[in-house]
């Protein structure tokens, strides 16, 4: 029942310059030309500046069992950006945060969409969180020379440097 829930999730689609649209996609298509979609990535950081991360379960058909930063997901028709980030570390985390006075701290542009990254810094008692055995096996908390020993390993999704060492430095300064 899950995998046909997303099998039938329904993604908004944006103009070049993120006006909605009144069009859709459903997961899994190609996204039309000169259109695209919304994700968001939240990135958790403790106080003593370590970045929650995630495995994720073997059986995903993209990076299995590889470590992700704290939290991924697609925007389904009619979330904003804030909602969306919302659900999706509920759902992996089972976490609540509130994000409804917040802006993306970052907006990574994709082939065919935009990625807004929140970046929280929240301490988080990680016995507490109630993970989706769907999507997520494991977390802990890791420091940036840490992620990048697992890039180097190649237990971590292969981001680059820059850009895991980019989340770090906006953690500290998120005016």
């Amino acid at each position: 029942e899950e995998e046909l829930v997303k099998a039938m999730e329904v993604w908004d689609l944006y103009t070049k310059d993120r006006e909605k649209t009144n069009k859709t996609m459903v997961r899994g298509e190609k996204t039309p030309g000169g259109f695209y979609r919304l994700a968001v990535t939240v990135c958790i950081f403790n106080s003593e500046g370590k970045m929650l991360i995630q495995q994720r379960v073997s059986f995903k058909d993209d990076w299995p069992n590889l470590w992700d930063v704290s939290c991924a997901g697609s925007s389904i028709s009619g979330d904003t950006s804030q909602m969306a980030a919302e659900r999706e570390v509920f759902e992996e985390l089972g976490l609540k945060i509130n994000l409804q006075n917040e802006r993306p701290h970052l907006t990574n542009h994709f082939v065919d969409g935009f990625t807004d990254v929140y970046i929280l810094n929240l301490d988080v008692d990680l016995s507490k969180l109630k993970l989706q055995p769907e999507e997520v096996q494991n977390v802990k908390w890791a420091t940036m020379q840490e992620i990048f020993t697992m890039l180097d390993e190649k237990t971590f999704i292969p981001y680059h440097k820059a850009w895991i060492e980019l989340l770090f430095h906006r953690s500290k300064f998120r005016s």
